[in-house]
């Protein structure tokens, strides 16, 4: 439990030091190092710890000598587990975060309402779908599965048409480095930059388009129509389909400020509600800037709470 001053002079009384939503690498960071400055934090998250972490086959941009996400996660799991000033509310969904002058209350999804001086929210990204995106027309209005989804039995000797560019692409290649598949990656010229690091793989084609329509699919294969940034068109065809167009930020409701992309900017928050990892922008996304972004940010409360100098 924990005390604070109003502004009226008179005690505030909350449930912990510092409420932490999302329990991916920035919420876990977060608690870390709250718990090094002595801070009681609460966790909360619908899974279990660092989930997109278990679907990395592979790292190569991460401090700590792991080389695939699930040995990092267990890794992280493991710390958490016996950080004695942290609580953790796993299996748990956020339905509202309101924040006032005093005190930011969190309420979860059996009606438990929690309160603290301060909340760190990392709730992350969740995969876009075809519809969310304008330069895709999808008549099935089908909800596919990202490339990193699959496994290595499906990509053995098969085609496959990879809608987006992002960068999960370079990760299910070193993975599979000698893996017999081949990818038709069409993108929009705002993914060029990404596909830098694919592009001179020789299992990958790449598709720089206007826009692609996905047609219909004949057993397990499938075929699109596709017009390229000159206008010309083409059709593609491959045995299976998938998603690496990106991501949407995944805010629980509430007071939290979303800006034009969805995304939420920490300059534009509550000054008691402080956003970390992914949920940031679109332009963070690695697991080093997310775990960073969530020790800053449970620094950040420490010194509001103190009236000290970020």
């Amino acid at each position: 439990m924990a005390d604070t001053p109003s502004r009226t002079g008179s005690p505030v009384h909350h449930d912990t030091d510092l409420i932490v939503v999302g329990g991916g690498p920035a919420g876990c960071a977060a608690v870390r190092t709250a718990a090094g400055v002595g801070m009681r934090s609460v966790l909360i998250d619908p899974d279990r710890l660092c989930r997109n972490l278990y679907r990395i086959p592979v790292l190569n941009n991460v401090l700590g000598g792991h080389t695939g996400g699930p040995a990092l996660a267990d890794a992280i799991a493991e710390e958490l587990r016996g950080t004695e000033l942290c609580r953790l509310e796993l299996g748990r969904y956020v339905t509202e975060l309101r924040a006032d002058e005093d005190r930011v209350t969190v309420t979860v999804d059996d009606g438990v309402r929690l309160t603290a001086p301060y909340a760190v929210v990392a709730t992350g990204v969740a995969p876009l779908q075809p519809r969310d995106v304008g330069w895709i027309t999808d008549p099935g209005g089908l909800s596919l599965s990202p490339l990193w989804q699959v496994g290595a039995d499906d990509a053995e000797g098969r085609t496959l048409l990879v809608l987006g560019g992002d960068r999960p692409i370079g990760t299910f290649l070193r993975a599979r480095p000698a893996a017999d598949v081949r990818l038709l990656v069409a993108y929009p010229a705002a993914d060029a930059y990404k596909v830098e690091e694919v592009r001179e793989d020789p299992r990958v084609v790449l598709l720089p388009v206007e826009h692609l329509t996905l047609g219909s699919a004949e057993g397990a294969a499938v075929s699109a129509e596709v017009v390229g940034l000159g206008g010309e068109r083409r059709t593609v065809a491959a045995d299976a389909v998938h998603l690496s167009i990106g991501n949407a930020p995944t805010a629980p409701p509430g007071d939290l400020v979303r800006g034009a992309d969805g995304y939420c900017p920490p300059a534009g928050q509550h000054p008691r509600v402080i956003v970390a990892g992914d949920l940031r922008s679109a332009r963070f996304q690695r697991i080093m800037t997310a775990m960073g972004s969530g020790g800053e940010a449970a620094l950040r409360a420490y010194y509001a709470a103190r009236e000290l100098p970020v």
